[in-house]
Protein backbone atom coordinates (compact mmCIF):
# COMPACT_ATOMS: atom_id res chain seq x y z
CA UNK A 1 0.00 0.00 0.00
CA UNK A 2 2.68 2.40 1.01
CA UNK A 3 4.24 2.35 -2.18
CA UNK A 4 0.81 2.40 -4.09
CA UNK A 5 0.52 5.59 -1.99
CA UNK A 6 4.37 7.22 -3.37
CA UNK A 7 3.21 6.05 -6.89
CA UNK A 8 0.16 8.06 -6.79
CA UNK A 9 1.45 11.19 -4.99
CA UNK A 10 4.15 10.96 -7.83
CA UNK A 11 1.34 10.94 -10.95
CA UNK A 12 -0.29 14.01 -9.04
CA UNK A 13 2.97 15.97 -8.69
CA UNK A 14 4.36 14.80 -12.01
CA UNK A 15 0.68 16.37 -13.71
CA UNK A 16 1.15 19.23 -11.41
CA UNK A 17 4.75 20.02 -12.79
CA UNK A 18 4.21 19.15 -16.19
CA UNK A 19 1.21 22.05 -16.01
CA UNK A 20 3.30 24.39 -14.21
CA UNK A 21 5.70 24.36 -16.47
CA UNK A 22 3.46 24.91 -19.43
CA UNK A 23 2.12 27.45 -18.36
CA UNK A 24 5.39 29.32 -17.13
CA UNK A 25 7.02 28.30 -20.53
CA UNK A 26 4.27 29.43 -22.59
CA UNK A 27 4.45 32.95 -21.14
CA UNK A 28 7.84 32.92 -21.63
CA UNK A 29 7.95 32.26 -24.80
CA UNK A 30 5.32 34.69 -25.80
CA UNK A 31 6.74 37.14 -23.95
CA UNK A 32 9.73 37.23 -25.45
CA UNK A 33 7.86 36.96 -28.79
CA UNK A 34 6.42 40.19 -27.88
CA UNK A 35 9.22 41.53 -27.02
CA UNK A 36 10.69 40.87 -30.61
CA UNK A 37 8.12 41.58 -32.61
CA UNK A 38 7.46 44.66 -31.15
CA UNK A 39 7.56 47.77 -34.24
CA UNK A 40 7.68 51.81 -33.50
CA UNK A 41 4.28 53.03 -32.52
CA UNK A 42 2.62 54.79 -35.60
CA UNK A 43 0.30 57.40 -33.59
CA UNK A 44 1.95 60.49 -32.70
CA UNK A 45 0.12 60.70 -29.31
CA UNK A 46 1.30 57.16 -28.49
CA UNK A 47 5.00 58.40 -28.87
CA UNK A 48 4.40 61.14 -26.91
CA UNK A 49 3.04 58.90 -24.33
CA UNK A 50 6.07 57.03 -24.00
CA UNK A 51 5.39 54.02 -26.32
CA UNK A 52 8.60 52.31 -27.21
CA UNK A 53 6.48 50.01 -29.08
CA UNK A 54 3.78 48.03 -30.30
CA UNK A 55 2.58 45.03 -32.03
CA UNK A 56 -1.13 44.31 -33.31
CA UNK A 57 -2.08 40.59 -33.57
CA UNK A 58 -5.16 38.44 -34.40
CA UNK A 59 -6.24 34.92 -32.05
CA UNK A 60 -9.44 33.88 -30.75
CA UNK A 61 -11.29 35.75 -33.45
CA UNK A 62 -10.43 38.83 -31.61
CA UNK A 63 -7.75 41.78 -32.92
CA UNK A 64 -5.10 42.82 -30.00
CA UNK A 65 -3.25 45.38 -29.54
CA UNK A 66 0.12 45.53 -27.06
CA UNK A 67 2.13 48.18 -25.84
CA UNK A 68 5.48 48.67 -24.75
CA UNK A 69 6.38 51.93 -22.67
CA UNK A 70 9.96 52.47 -22.58
CA UNK A 71 9.37 55.22 -19.74
CA UNK A 72 6.85 55.66 -16.79
CA UNK A 73 3.51 55.74 -17.81
CA UNK A 74 1.44 58.43 -16.39
CA UNK A 75 -0.95 56.01 -14.04
CA UNK A 76 -0.19 52.36 -13.02
CA UNK A 77 -3.51 50.62 -12.96
CA UNK A 78 -4.10 48.71 -9.37
CA UNK A 79 -4.03 44.95 -11.77
CA UNK A 80 -1.01 45.23 -13.16
CA UNK A 81 -0.54 41.26 -13.95
CA UNK A 82 2.71 39.48 -12.79
CA UNK A 83 4.58 36.34 -13.49
CA UNK A 84 6.47 34.77 -10.95
CA UNK A 85 3.96 31.48 -9.39
CA UNK A 86 3.93 29.18 -12.15
CA UNK A 87 7.98 29.87 -11.92
CA UNK A 88 7.90 28.79 -8.45
CA UNK A 89 5.49 25.93 -8.62
CA UNK A 90 7.29 24.66 -11.81
CA UNK A 91 10.09 24.16 -9.45
CA UNK A 92 8.66 23.39 -6.01
CA UNK A 93 6.93 20.01 -7.75
CA UNK A 94 9.55 19.25 -9.91
CA UNK A 95 11.77 19.47 -6.02
CA UNK A 96 9.28 17.19 -5.09
CA UNK A 97 9.20 15.16 -7.60
CA UNK A 98 13.15 14.48 -7.49
CA UNK A 99 13.24 13.76 -3.75
CA UNK A 100 10.38 11.42 -4.32
CA UNK A 101 11.79 9.44 -6.76
CA UNK A 102 15.69 9.65 -6.06
CA UNK A 103 16.52 10.92 -3.04
CA UNK A 104 13.88 8.52 -1.15
CA UNK A 105 16.38 6.13 -2.73
CA UNK A 106 19.60 7.31 -3.20
CA UNK A 107 21.85 4.15 -3.54
CA UNK A 108 19.87 2.98 -6.34
CA UNK A 109 19.07 6.06 -8.36
CA UNK A 110 21.85 8.41 -7.68
CA UNK A 111 25.09 6.67 -6.22
CA UNK A 112 27.05 5.64 -9.78
CA UNK A 113 29.17 2.47 -8.73
CA UNK A 114 31.14 2.99 -11.87
CA UNK A 115 32.35 6.33 -11.20
CA UNK A 116 36.17 6.33 -12.09
CA UNK A 117 36.29 8.49 -9.19
CA UNK A 118 36.37 5.81 -6.23
CA UNK A 119 35.10 8.52 -4.21
CA UNK A 120 31.75 9.19 -5.65
CA UNK A 121 31.44 4.98 -6.46
CA UNK A 122 31.71 4.68 -2.50
CA UNK A 123 29.44 7.11 -1.40
CA UNK A 124 26.68 6.46 1.14
CA UNK A 125 22.97 7.23 0.24
CA UNK A 126 23.16 10.04 3.02
CA UNK A 127 26.06 11.79 1.27
CA UNK A 128 24.95 11.41 -2.65
CA UNK A 129 21.66 13.10 -1.27
CA UNK A 130 24.17 15.81 0.28
CA UNK A 131 26.43 16.40 -2.82
CA UNK A 132 23.03 16.42 -5.15
CA UNK A 133 21.60 19.27 -2.78
CA UNK A 134 25.08 20.81 -3.57
CA UNK A 135 25.76 20.60 -7.25
CA UNK A 136 22.07 22.16 -7.60
CA UNK A 137 22.91 25.13 -5.17
CA UNK A 138 26.65 25.01 -6.29
CA UNK A 139 25.27 25.62 -9.91
CA UNK A 140 22.98 28.26 -9.24
CA UNK A 141 25.87 30.28 -7.35
CA UNK A 142 28.64 29.50 -10.40
CA UNK A 143 25.89 31.03 -12.76
CA UNK A 144 24.77 33.64 -10.69
CA UNK A 145 28.63 34.52 -9.84
CA UNK A 146 29.29 34.82 -13.92
CA UNK A 147 26.19 36.81 -14.58
CA UNK A 148 27.32 39.86 -11.50
CA UNK A 149 31.55 39.84 -12.39
CA UNK A 150 31.57 39.09 -16.10
CA UNK A 151 28.30 41.55 -17.31
CA UNK A 152 27.12 43.54 -14.33
CA UNK A 153 25.93 46.17 -16.22
CA UNK A 154 24.78 44.20 -18.85
CA UNK A 155 27.53 45.71 -21.12
CA UNK A 156 29.19 42.23 -21.82
CA UNK A 157 26.51 39.66 -22.16
CA UNK A 158 28.24 38.19 -25.35
CA UNK A 159 31.12 37.08 -23.57
CA UNK A 160 28.73 36.36 -20.27
CA UNK A 161 26.97 33.53 -23.01
CA UNK A 162 30.50 31.90 -23.66
CA UNK A 163 31.25 31.63 -19.91
CA UNK A 164 27.75 30.21 -19.03
CA UNK A 165 28.05 27.28 -22.28
CA UNK A 166 31.14 26.89 -21.03
CA UNK A 167 29.71 26.04 -17.12
CA UNK A 168 27.10 23.65 -18.77
CA UNK A 169 29.87 22.05 -20.10
CA UNK A 170 31.73 21.59 -17.10
CA UNK A 171 27.98 20.71 -15.15
CA UNK A 172 27.61 17.92 -17.64
CA UNK A 173 30.78 16.50 -17.28
CA UNK A 174 30.59 16.45 -13.76
CA UNK A 175 27.09 14.99 -12.97
CA UNK A 176 28.05 11.87 -15.27
CA UNK A 177 31.04 11.22 -13.11
CA UNK A 178 29.09 11.37 -9.89
CA UNK A 179 25.80 10.65 -10.45
CA UNK A 180 24.16 7.51 -11.84
CA UNK A 181 23.14 8.65 -15.75
CA UNK A 182 19.73 9.05 -15.74
CA UNK A 183 20.16 11.26 -12.28
CA UNK A 184 23.01 12.77 -13.79
CA UNK A 185 20.88 14.40 -17.06
CA UNK A 186 18.26 14.93 -14.70
CA UNK A 187 20.40 17.44 -12.43
CA UNK A 188 21.82 18.91 -15.00
CA UNK A 189 18.56 19.78 -16.30
CA UNK A 190 17.66 20.95 -12.27
CA UNK A 191 21.03 23.08 -12.46
CA UNK A 192 19.40 25.26 -15.73
CA UNK A 193 16.15 25.13 -14.25
CA UNK A 194 17.08 26.00 -10.60
CA UNK A 195 18.97 28.95 -12.04
CA UNK A 196 15.83 29.99 -14.32
CA UNK A 197 13.00 30.24 -10.89
CA UNK A 198 16.32 31.87 -9.23
CA UNK A 199 16.57 34.81 -11.68
CA UNK A 200 12.62 35.17 -11.09
CA UNK A 201 12.78 35.39 -7.24
CA UNK A 202 16.07 36.94 -7.04
CA UNK A 203 16.47 39.24 -9.84
CA UNK A 204 13.66 39.71 -12.37
CA UNK A 205 10.46 40.05 -9.53
CA UNK A 206 12.48 42.60 -6.86
CA UNK A 207 13.70 44.25 -9.93
CA UNK A 208 10.06 44.64 -11.39
CA UNK A 209 8.98 45.70 -7.97
CA UNK A 210 11.43 48.26 -7.44
CA UNK A 211 10.31 50.09 -10.54
CA UNK A 212 6.70 49.13 -9.80
CA UNK A 213 7.00 51.08 -6.64
CA UNK A 214 9.91 53.98 -7.85
CA UNK A 215 6.58 54.94 -10.52
CA UNK A 216 4.10 55.10 -8.21
CA UNK A 217 6.22 57.30 -6.20
CA UNK A 218 6.67 59.86 -8.91
CA UNK A 219 10.71 58.95 -8.80
CA UNK A 220 12.51 57.47 -12.32
CA UNK A 221 13.48 53.73 -11.75
CA UNK A 222 16.50 52.49 -11.98
CA UNK A 223 17.24 51.76 -15.78
CA UNK A 224 19.41 49.00 -14.62
CA UNK A 225 16.63 47.28 -12.87
CA UNK A 226 14.94 46.85 -16.40
CA UNK A 227 17.81 45.73 -17.77
CA UNK A 228 19.08 43.39 -15.78
CA UNK A 229 15.48 41.78 -15.93
CA UNK A 230 15.88 41.28 -19.53
CA UNK A 231 19.12 39.91 -19.45
CA UNK A 232 18.03 37.00 -17.18
CA UNK A 233 15.01 36.50 -19.47
CA UNK A 234 16.67 36.42 -21.93
CA UNK A 235 18.56 33.27 -20.36
CA UNK A 236 15.80 31.78 -18.85
CA UNK A 237 14.69 31.46 -22.68
CA UNK A 238 17.36 29.56 -24.00
CA UNK A 239 17.58 27.10 -20.81
CA UNK A 240 14.04 26.26 -21.93
CA UNK A 241 14.51 23.39 -24.54
CA UNK A 242 17.74 21.83 -23.05
CA UNK A 243 15.92 21.57 -19.90
CA UNK A 244 12.40 19.90 -21.52
CA UNK A 245 14.94 17.59 -23.10
CA UNK A 246 17.03 16.53 -20.39
CA UNK A 247 13.74 16.12 -18.31
CA UNK A 248 12.18 13.37 -20.35
CA UNK A 249 15.39 11.73 -21.13
CA UNK A 250 15.44 9.36 -18.58
CA UNK A 251 12.76 7.32 -20.90
CA UNK A 252 15.80 6.89 -22.87
CA UNK A 253 18.34 4.46 -21.71
CA UNK A 254 20.58 4.99 -24.67
CA UNK A 255 21.03 8.35 -24.02
CA UNK A 256 22.02 8.43 -20.61
CA UNK A 257 24.03 4.86 -20.50
CA UNK A 258 26.39 5.79 -22.77
CA UNK A 259 29.76 5.83 -22.11
CA UNK A 260 30.00 9.67 -23.41
CA UNK A 261 26.76 10.43 -22.05
CA UNK A 262 28.04 13.88 -21.07
CA UNK A 263 29.15 14.48 -24.57
CA UNK A 264 25.53 13.22 -25.67
CA UNK A 265 23.93 16.03 -23.18
CA UNK A 266 26.06 19.19 -23.85
CA UNK A 267 25.36 18.40 -27.78
CA UNK A 268 21.33 18.42 -26.99
CA UNK A 269 21.88 21.43 -24.79
CA UNK A 270 23.29 23.63 -27.57
CA UNK A 271 20.91 22.34 -30.51
CA UNK A 272 18.06 23.26 -28.11
CA UNK A 273 19.59 26.51 -27.60
CA UNK A 274 20.28 26.91 -31.19
CA UNK A 275 16.93 26.16 -32.40
CA UNK A 276 15.19 28.68 -29.58
CA UNK A 277 17.50 31.15 -31.26
CA UNK A 278 15.92 31.32 -34.61
CA UNK A 279 12.71 31.84 -33.10
CA UNK A 280 14.20 34.25 -31.04
CA UNK A 281 15.51 36.01 -34.07
CA UNK A 282 12.64 34.99 -36.75
CA UNK A 283 9.93 37.53 -34.48
CA UNK A 284 12.49 40.09 -35.03
CA UNK A 285 12.36 39.71 -38.31
CA UNK A 286 15.23 37.75 -39.19
CA UNK A 287 15.21 34.53 -41.04
CA UNK A 288 18.25 32.93 -40.03
CA UNK A 289 17.95 28.95 -41.33
CA UNK A 290 21.81 28.54 -40.44
CA UNK A 291 20.82 28.05 -36.32
CA UNK A 292 18.19 25.22 -37.09
CA UNK A 293 20.17 23.69 -39.58
CA UNK A 294 23.14 23.40 -37.33
CA UNK A 295 20.96 22.55 -34.73
CA UNK A 296 20.15 19.42 -36.05
CA UNK A 297 23.66 18.70 -36.97
CA UNK A 298 24.27 18.42 -33.25
CA UNK A 299 21.54 15.97 -33.13
CA UNK A 300 22.57 13.95 -35.62
CA UNK A 301 25.69 14.43 -34.06
CA UNK A 302 24.69 13.11 -30.98
CA UNK A 303 22.90 10.25 -32.25
CA UNK A 304 26.06 8.97 -34.11
CA UNK A 305 27.69 8.98 -30.88
CA UNK A 306 24.86 7.46 -28.36
CA UNK A 307 24.74 4.92 -31.26
CA UNK A 308 25.18 1.16 -29.78
CA UNK A 309 28.87 -0.50 -31.34
CA UNK A 310 29.02 -3.57 -32.47
CA UNK A 311 30.82 -4.71 -29.39
CA UNK A 312 28.21 -3.71 -27.40
CA UNK A 313 25.56 -6.12 -29.05
CA UNK A 314 27.79 -9.10 -29.62
CA UNK A 315 30.13 -11.38 -27.69
CA UNK A 316 32.55 -13.96 -27.49
CA UNK A 317 30.71 -16.42 -25.13
CA UNK A 318 29.07 -18.71 -28.34
CA UNK A 319 29.18 -18.59 -31.76
CA UNK A 320 25.79 -19.43 -32.08
CA UNK A 321 25.02 -16.62 -28.57
CA UNK A 322 23.15 -18.11 -25.69
CA UNK A 323 19.42 -19.82 -25.58
CA UNK A 324 16.19 -18.64 -24.87
CA UNK A 325 16.75 -20.59 -21.42
CA UNK A 326 20.18 -18.80 -20.62
CA UNK A 327 18.56 -15.47 -21.40
CA UNK A 328 15.28 -16.10 -18.72
CA UNK A 329 17.66 -17.40 -16.77
CA UNK A 330 19.56 -14.29 -16.47
CA UNK A 331 16.11 -12.19 -16.65
CA UNK A 332 14.35 -14.18 -13.74
CA UNK A 333 17.71 -13.66 -11.19
CA UNK A 334 18.47 -9.74 -12.05
CA UNK A 335 15.50 -7.95 -13.27
CA UNK A 336 12.05 -9.81 -12.48
CA UNK A 337 12.21 -8.50 -8.78
CA UNK A 338 11.23 -5.36 -10.23
CA UNK A 339 10.67 -5.70 -13.58
CA UNK A 340 7.34 -7.72 -13.12
CA UNK A 341 3.40 -7.02 -13.44
CA UNK A 342 3.74 -7.78 -9.55
CA UNK A 343 6.67 -6.63 -8.49
CA UNK A 344 8.61 -8.08 -5.14
CA UNK A 345 10.72 -5.52 -4.79
CA UNK A 346 9.16 -3.22 -1.77
CA UNK A 347 9.76 0.06 -3.67
CA UNK A 348 7.27 -0.72 -6.76
CA UNK A 349 3.73 -1.11 -6.96
CA UNK A 350 4.18 -1.14 -10.64
CA UNK A 351 7.18 -2.17 -13.12
CA UNK A 352 9.49 0.62 -13.84
CA UNK A 353 9.03 2.34 -17.05
CA UNK A 354 6.01 -0.11 -17.42
CA UNK A 355 9.15 -2.69 -18.24
CA UNK A 356 7.35 -5.91 -17.34
CA UNK A 357 9.49 -9.35 -18.25
CA UNK A 358 6.92 -11.79 -17.22
CA UNK A 359 7.29 -13.42 -20.66
CA UNK A 360 9.66 -14.59 -23.21
CA UNK A 361 7.59 -12.05 -26.07
CA UNK A 362 8.60 -9.24 -23.78
CA UNK A 363 11.66 -9.74 -22.87
CA UNK A 364 12.05 -10.42 -26.59
CA UNK A 365 10.49 -6.34 -27.05
CA UNK A 366 12.88 -5.22 -25.15
CA UNK A 367 15.77 -6.93 -25.94
CA UNK A 368 17.61 -3.63 -27.39
CA UNK A 369 17.21 -1.56 -24.34
CA UNK A 370 17.78 -4.80 -22.14
CA UNK A 371 21.40 -5.12 -23.55
CA UNK A 372 22.13 -1.39 -23.57
CA UNK A 373 21.58 -0.99 -19.77
CA UNK A 374 23.21 -4.23 -18.93
CA UNK A 375 26.47 -3.22 -20.79
CA UNK A 376 26.58 0.09 -19.74
CA UNK A 377 26.27 -1.69 -15.89
CA UNK A 378 23.46 0.92 -15.36
CA UNK A 379 21.42 -2.38 -14.95
CA UNK A 380 20.87 -3.82 -12.06
CA UNK A 381 20.77 -0.49 -10.05
CA UNK A 382 23.35 -0.59 -7.70
CA UNK A 383 24.06 -4.04 -9.26
CA UNK A 384 22.01 -5.20 -6.10
CA UNK A 385 21.88 -8.54 -7.78
CA UNK A 386 25.62 -9.14 -8.27
CA UNK A 387 25.62 -9.51 -12.38
CA UNK A 388 29.06 -10.40 -13.20
CA UNK A 389 30.84 -9.34 -15.87
CA UNK A 390 30.32 -12.66 -17.34
CA UNK A 391 26.52 -12.79 -17.05
CA UNK A 392 27.00 -9.29 -18.85
CA UNK A 393 28.75 -10.78 -21.79
CA UNK A 394 26.30 -13.04 -21.98
CA UNK A 395 23.43 -10.31 -22.43
CA UNK A 396 25.90 -9.01 -25.26
CA UNK A 397 25.84 -12.38 -27.22
CA UNK A 398 22.61 -12.84 -27.23
CA UNK A 399 21.20 -12.05 -30.78
CA UNK A 400 18.02 -14.31 -31.13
Amino acid sequence: MQAYIIDFVNLLLRWLHVIAAIAWIGESIYFVMLDNSLRSPKAAEDREKGVFGEMWSVHGGGFYHNQKYATAPAKLPNDLHWSFWKAYTTWLSGFALFVILYMVNPGFYLVNPNSPWQWAANLTGWQANILALAFLLGGWVVYNELCKRISPNMDRDGLLSVAVAVMMIVVAYLSTQMFTGRAAFLLTGAVMATAMSANVFFWIIPGQRRMVNAMKAGDAPNPLDGKRGKQRSVHNTYFTLPVVLLMVSNHYSFIYSHELAWVVMVLFIFAGALIRQFFVLMHAGKTRPAYPAFGVGLILLAFWVAAPSASSTSGDTDAQGPDQAQITGLIEQHCVQCHARNPEHAGFSAPPAGFAFDSWDEILGQKTQIQQVVASQYMPLGNMTNMSDEERDIIAAWEE
